[in-house]
């Protein structure tokens, strides 16, 4: 096993060997011996990682642990392949795996985790952002930290290569992994809005079209609705080329360094992809305050709480009344995520079959405001119009096709270079992911929590939003020498979720009286 210092586990069974070309039989085997290609994105991805920190309710069983991931993550084709960058193109080629290269236990200095349990699990995870992966193996790990914090009983932390697939897909195949707590047998039931839209990605074409989308114009109305009617329709394909357009313009800007955000306290220095990120989180509830959709309070409550946190800094000599804007990269999955129960039979077959598995992202520029409103419910109001108008253009589509045509015109090293730049060019990174329903069990152990990041870009500050039940979870990547009060920013955003709240709750009760 594979480990920082001594283990703390039972010794493991032999270990497996590891071979760089399959084999007849093997798990996935394909007819092309020569491996499948990487994709662009994830050729661009070749420094960037993703880490997920799961809570435990208990402490850590090894056996039905290691049991498990040899029957799932094992098996699934992305985590029995090696990147293999050499010849005409960089490919996958599948291999056998040595599990316990892939587990590793740290020996931790017992006092400090006696001391602050919680400070230990984040320095250890803040450790993870500077260590080097083996190339020469699967791109994962699952390091195991088996003692109680404030918030769970255990953790084990995974770090994924980025290549291996995107943020929503591999979220998407950790949870395939786990169970329901009320029933083991079956894969966690997800929020209806989630299962809505894996239903609808399965439906028929032709009743996709027919739907209204989520994002772009609406469905072109029937003849018979009316001149009135088809007239609006025209005008919202107008509105939406034009917004498309404007889009575009200030992607392709930013990509060629035209365009940057102003220097700001959240701004990242020179070479801030390969310095030590730290990575706080605090639960939080949305409780009261989802009239308005969790996207525009989520944004909203963004914007509040670093609107916060940097007049403090700035102290009172700061002209409150100056608006100042910067701007997220906010990356969408273009490809349909798989449904748990898919992943879950991909596990079990060990080949793709029909599943799209990988990287396939556009890019959405997300702009944040920090001003000081008297009236809270200004931030979520104002999230809301920033929204609704990032939903009516074809932002991420239009990005996608652009980093594509890059790729192939000029290759993969103008590609990666241009969205290095384009990612330079804004401020922070921002993203959403939504989790279980109801309370899940890995491999046997109850989850506390889901907390994930990653690292390896060009960004000082990453906020990812993790929900889990009845509550959310903000998770921080901060630059480790630029954020040392990153917990202070954590309050921020409980304070300003409070006054978010109250200010709901205030506006209903005069509504009613009214």
């Amino acid at each position: 096993m594979g480990s920082h210092g001594a283990s703390l586990l039972p010794p493991p069974p032999p270990a497996l060997s590891i071979h760089t070309r399959r084999r007849a039989g093997d798990i996935g085997d394909a007819d092309d011996d020569d491996g499948e290609p990487l994709s662009p994105t994830a050729r661009m991805f070749h420094d960037f990682y993703i880490v997920a920190v799961i809570g435990l309710g208990t402490p850590i069983d090894f056996e039905p642990a290691r049991a498990g991931l040899e029957v799932t993550l094992v098996r699934h084709p992305r985590f029995s392949s090696i990147r293999v960058m050499d010849g005409p193109e960089p490919r996958w080629v599948r291999t056998a795996v040595n599990l316990d290269d892939h587990i590793i236990v740290p020996d931790l200095d017992r006092a400090a985790i006696a001391a602050d349990p919680d400070r230990a699990l984040e320095d250890y995870v803040a450790s993870l952002s500077t260590l080097p992966m083996d190339q020469s193996r699967p791109l994962w790990e699952l390091h195991v930290l088996d003692f109680p914090t404030s918030e769970a009983a255990s953790a084990v932390v995974l770090r994924v290569h980025h290549a291996l697939g995107d943020g929503a897909s591999l979220v998407s195949l950790l949870l395939a992994c786990t169970r329901s707590a009320a029933d083991p047998k079956v894969p966690p039931a997800m929020p209806s809005a989630f299962a809505a839209a894996a239903a609808a990605a399965q439906e028929a074409p032709g009743a996709r079209r027919r739907a209204r989308p989520v994002y772009g114009a609406a469905p072109r109305p029937a003849w018979s609705a009316g001149a009135m009617a088809l007239a609006a329709w025209a005008l919202s394909c107008a509105v939406l080329a034009w917004h498309t357009a404007v889009d575009v313009a200030r992607f392709v800007a930013m990509a060629l360094g035209l365009v940057r955000d102003p220097p700001t306290l959240f701004a990242g220095v020179k070479g801030v992809e390969s310095r030590r990120k730290r990575f706080v989180m605090r639960t939080l509830s949305l409780h009261d305050v989802t009239r308005s959709t969790v996207n525009d309070v989520l944004v909203g409550l963004t914007s509040a709480a670093l609107s916060r946190y940097y007049f403090r800094k700035l102290g009172d000599d700061h002209d409150t009344n100056r608006r100042t804007c910067f701007r997220s990269v906010l990356f969408v999955n273009l490809r349909p995520t798989p449904g748990i129960q898919q992943l879950a039979r991909m596990m079990e077959s060990g080949k793709h079959n029909d599943l799209k598995w990988g990287n396939r992202l556009g890019y959405i520029v997300l702009p944040f405001e920090i001003v000081k409103h008297d009236d809270p419910l200004d931030y979520v109001r104002d999230a809301k119009k920033t929204v609704d108008r990032k939903k009516h253009s074809f932002e991420a589509i239009a990005t996608h096709l652009i980093a594509e045509t890059v790729t192939k015109l000029f290759g993969i090293e103008v590609s990666t270079g241009l969205f290095h730049r384009m990612i330079s060019s804004t401020t922070v990174l921002f993203s959403n992911m939504i989790g279980p329903a109801e309370p899940i069990e890995f491999y046997g152990h109850p989850v506390a929590y889901i907390a994930p990041s990653n690292f390896g870009h060009p960004s000082a500050l990453t906020m990812h939003w993790q929900s889990y039940m009845d509550t959310i979870k903000i998770i921080l990547a901060v630059d480790d020498a630029q954020f040392l009060d990153a917990h202070d920013l954590l309050d921020d955003f409980a304070e300003s979720l409070e006054r978010i709240r109250n200010a709901t709750l205030s506006t209903f009760k005069a509504q009613v009286k009214s």
